[in-house]
């Protein structure tokens, strides 16, 4: 069973600056939950027990905001404002579920889960990417079950146009059962020419702790980055299953501004 997550929240959010600049994109509301939120629910609706937040010292509202406010807390007391109190309580579905490390240098995907190697105890994980939100279906408890049934890991995909292939990662497949692709390869950002499929990659994840290892090995960018894909081709190239599920729930981008305002709309 899938009882870990990593949530990579480092990142600068460069997409919705100025917004971004002092309070963390995840920290921004999207209907009566932060962005945030939406991506803590999830996790522990699927089962989750370890959520484990990769934050930056840049970023240490994230954990002000989800730790106890013991003197916000006694003044509403004293005050007798029950209601705000009640408010407050709602972040305690959270209390003892969080783990916390820190990646102070923005290096990439591969690298917030390499900070988090000393904290992952299981064969398998999730990771959950919060500029990525689903709706109208959970994602990850979808891909943990195509998980339990493949005995595979599992990348979250959906079919998107022709004119925007070359924003995403992009699934090669062998085969396709019902909503399921069985993963021969990855291609980074093809032009459409060069595209395998339309099927892009989706911010959710079941991985094997074994691809800390390839993550190690992998060669880091000219920024200094370690991507993920890049481990994750490794593993396919050593024979390592890998499904891509097309989920069926209603994908929404928070990761720009636009993409943040249409967003807000199905709230």
């Amino acid at each position: 069973m899938i009882k870990e997550a990593i949530i990579p929240l480092a990142g600068l959010g460069t997409r919705l600056l100025p917004f971004s600049k002092i309070l963390p994109k995840e920290l921004l509301p999207l209907g009566k939950k932060t962005i945030l939120e939406h991506i803590l629910d999830e996790c522990l609706e699927a089962g989750i027990k370890k959520i484990i937040l990769v934050i930056s010292k840049r970023k240490k509202f994230i954990k002000d905001y989800l730790s106890p406010d013991h003197y916000l807390l006694n003044y509403l007391k004293k005050k007798k404002d029950y209601k705000s109190i009640q408010k407050l309580k709602i972040l305690d579905r959270y209390k003892n579920k969080l783990t916390f490390v820190y990646q102070n240098s923005p290096k990439g995907l591969g690298d917030a889960v390499l900070s988090a190697k000393s904290v992952i105890k299981n064969k398998f994980f999730l990771l959950v990417l919060p500029d990525d939100i689903i709706i109208k279906e959970n994602c990850s408890k979808k891909i943990i079950n195509i998980h339990n049934k493949y005995h595979s890991s599992v990348i979250a995909s959906k079919k998107i146009k022709n004119s925007e292939v070359s924003r995403y990662g992009i699934i090669k497949y062998s085969k396709k059962i019902n909503n399921n692709l069985f993963i021969s390869n990855l291609v980074e950002k093809p032009s459409l020419k060069n595209s395998p499929s339309n099927y892009a990659i989706i911010g959710r994840y079941v991985l094997p702790t074994k691809i800390i290892s390839s993550l190690k090995n992998t060669k880091r960018g000219s920024a200094g980055e370690v991507q993920i894909t890049d481990a994750i081709k490794s593993l396919i190239y050593d024979d390592n299953k890998f499904v891509g599920h097309i989920f069926s729930g209603t994908y929404l981008d928070c990761g720009t501004i636009n993409g943040y305002n249409n967003s807000l709309k199905k709230f």
